[in-house]
């Protein structure tokens, strides 16, 4: 894949954006200046937010990118029972306010199914939250046979998991498959062996930064 195109702003922001341009009016019809001005930063901060920026997705078989922007916070090694089936290793990301919060397939592949789980709210970038969090599964297979977990993991503020993606899509790297709203967390599951090429405190660029390769 080359350089994508696309509308620089998400479209489950544009009720977000609409409302609040509706409050600010309402505010400035009803309270004045001073209100129109707070209504009109929350409606700005809605449209940074949900910011859809293009990506130029690296080439190259058996890469993997990054699913989100954010920092690296956690790698970890672990037996994955539901789907690896296997000793892994998971790559967390997190995501604050100000990052972008598309969320992006790390390899081409299919995927086998999406899982949806409810959960509680911990700071996303505790590592509790991988566990305990509000949450959703993308199991994916790529063409050479590896197994690769995407989870988007909803955080303190955040409280809505967008996918837009589901069981059967055939997925290219980099491509977006949904986004979480207002601060979160996505872990990456690889198997282990794989070769992770990033370090905790790394700052990532979804659909961009390569974090690996399988071998």
């Amino acid at each position: 894949m080359g350089s994508e195109t696309q509308f620089p702003i998400a479209n489950d922001g544009f009720r977000f954006i609409a409302i609040g341009i509706v409050l600010t009016w309402i505010a400035k019809a009803s309270f004045g200046v001073e209100a129109a001005i707070f209504f009109g930063l929350l409606t700005l901060f809605c449209v940074w937010f949900f910011r859809d920026p293009r990506r130029s997705v690296p080439k190259g078989d058996r890469l993997i990118v990054s699913p989100a922007d954010g920092t690296i916070v956690d790698i970890a090694k672990f037996y994955e029972e539901q789907f690896i089936e296997g000793p892994a290793l998971k790559v967390s990301i997190f995501l604050n306010i100000f990052d972008v919060h598309i969320t992006r397939i790390p390899v081409e592949g299919e995927v086998v199914s999406v899982l949806y789980n409810a959960g509680r709210f911990f700071a996303a970038n505790v590592p509790k939250a991988s566990l305990e969090n509000e949450q959703n599964k993308i199991f994916l297979k790529t063409p050479w046979g590896n197994k690769v977990i995407v989870i988007q993991i909803a955080g303190l503020i955040a409280r809505r998991i967008v996918c837009w993606t589901k069981t059967g899509a055939k997925m290219k790297t980099g491509e977006r498959f949904g986004l979480i709203r207002f601060g979160s967390r996505v872990d990456l599951v690889v198997p282990a062996g794989t070769g992770i090429r990033v370090s905790v405190g790394d700052k990532v660029v979804g659909g961009e930064t390569i974090l690996g390769k399988f071998r």
